[in-house]
């Protein structure tokens, strides 16, 4: 065999041995290092399904495990969220954290969702408008009413006119009335949000007509602008009816009777009279004058 050859095996299996060992060394100091373990810290959440309004209380809270960073406005102190209301629906075993709550000393209820200067208005709408869950809390809806107007000749019917639009619904549910009778029906209450001024409107127009709601997309802001339509217009193509001055034919006026004819006034007879150096008139009236 080739000394040569040979010197290179062992070269190599030197080489090979070296390798190795330091791949055992780095291998073993590497499984010697202790394995970093995720702590664990305690954090408030909701020991049950927390509805919109609702007002916490201590069994509504509770502490439990929570790996890694706090999400941001939480706390690790149930007694701190005991009282505060709820704003924004919060589920079973979710963190409880600060933007989800009213501000203490605001109580909970229906009220903490109105903001400062608006205002909280219910109205009254057709069963069509509530059914099947088609309006709900956080959709934005236009207000059309329907009626007669003070005044009008009632040529036109019933007039449909949108009111308000992009108006943001705030409740949806059923409410208990009584009929003429005294027996109780179920009406349709849809609670909007409104300015004090469009409160005013709201609650006449709820009162004085026929209230519907249209649905619209809540990412829409355009105010359309419309004039309203009736029930002339559905049978007259979409044209207003003429009013009743307007299809009243117009007669002449009579005419004047003449004036009453007045005699010429016939001038009075004078007379002259003259005595030596003086002179006088005397005037002497028609007979036909004053008649």
């Amino acid at each position: 065999m080739n000394k040569r050859f040979v010197g290179v095996l062992v070269f190599a299996a030197v080489v090979a041995l070296a390798v190795s060992s330091l791949l055992y060394r780095a291998l073993k100091n590497n499984s010697q290092q202790p394995v970093a373990v995720a702590t664990t810290s305690k954090i408030a959440v909701a020991a049950k399904d927390l509805d919109v309004g609702a007002v916490i209380k201590e069994d509504d809270v509770k502490l439990e495990d929570w790996t890694g960073p706090f999400p941001e406005g939480s706390t690790s102190r149930p007694q701190e969220l005991v009282g505060r209301g709820v704003m924004i629906g919060i589920m079973a075993k979710e963190p409880v954290i600060e933007k989800r709550l009213a501000p203490k000393g605001a109580g909970g209820g229906f009220s903490v969702l109105i903001p400062p200067g608006m205002r909280a208005v219910p109205l009254r709408v057709n069963e069509v408008a509530g059914v099947a869950g088609f309006v709900v809390a956080g959709m934005h809806v236009d207000v059309l009413i329907s009626g007669n107007a003070p005044g009008s000749d009632n040529r036109q019917g019933t007039v449909t006119k949108t009111l308000m639009q992009d108006v943001e619904v705030l409740s949806a549910g059923q409410d208990f009335k009584k009929d003429p009778e005294g027996k109780p029906v179920v009406v349709q209450v849809i609670t909007v949000l409104a300015t004090p001024e469009q409160a005013e409107t709201l609650s006449l127009a709820s009162a004085q007509t026929t209230v519907q709601l249209a649905l619209r997309n809540p990412m829409d802001k355009t105010i359309a602008k419309t004039t309203g339509t009736s029930v002339g217009r559905l049978f007259n193509g979409g044209l207003a009816l003429p009013s009743v001055a307007e299809e009243r034919p117009v007669r002449p006026a009579p005419p004047k009777p003449p004036a009453p004819k007045v005699a010429p006034k016939e001038p009075a007879f004078v007379m002259e009279i003259i005595s030596g150096t003086s002179k006088k008139e005397n005037k002497f009236e028609t007979a036909g004058e004053g008649k």
